[in-house]
């Protein structure tokens, strides 16, 4: 079966960095649009990052851009979120989705994603 296996969350004070990397297993990876998804207390899910099946294209929400970076290494099968100048408002659980549907760019929204890991804490101190 499909799993997503999300590692490198943890508590860090604002400024700081995190590299958060997602273990997939069960696909054919190089297949699948992966993206990162995060929800704060109290809030929905929001996309953070997605990139295309190649690598080639990549999508962030406008509240990250310029300091998160999303990567993909298909022949290791995962997928990375450089996180850079953190912020307390970057607080939330953080999980790597799967996109099945072979789209040619990733795809914003959650119902788009069939797979997702179980999700890992990023908490970010003032």
């Amino acid at each position: 079966q499909v799993q997503l296996v999300e590692s490198g969350g943890g508590l860090v004070q604002a400024g700081g960095s995190l590299r958060l990397s997602c273990a997939a297993s069960g696909l054919f990876f190089s297949n699948y649009v992966m993206a990162w998804f995060r929800q704060a207390p109290g809030k929905g899910s929001e996309i953070v990052a997605g990139i295309s099946r190649n690598g080639g294209d990549t999508y962030y929400t406008d509240s990250v851009k310029g300091r998160f970076t999303i990567s993909r290494d298909n022949a290791k099968s995962t997928v990375h979120l450089e996180m850079n100048s953190l912020k307390p408002e970057d607080t939330a659980v953080y999980y790597c989705a799967a996109d099945p549907s072979l789209p040619p760019l990733p795809a914003t929204s959650q119902y788009k994603y069939a797979y997702w890991g179980q999700g890992t804490q990023v908490t970010v101190s003032s």
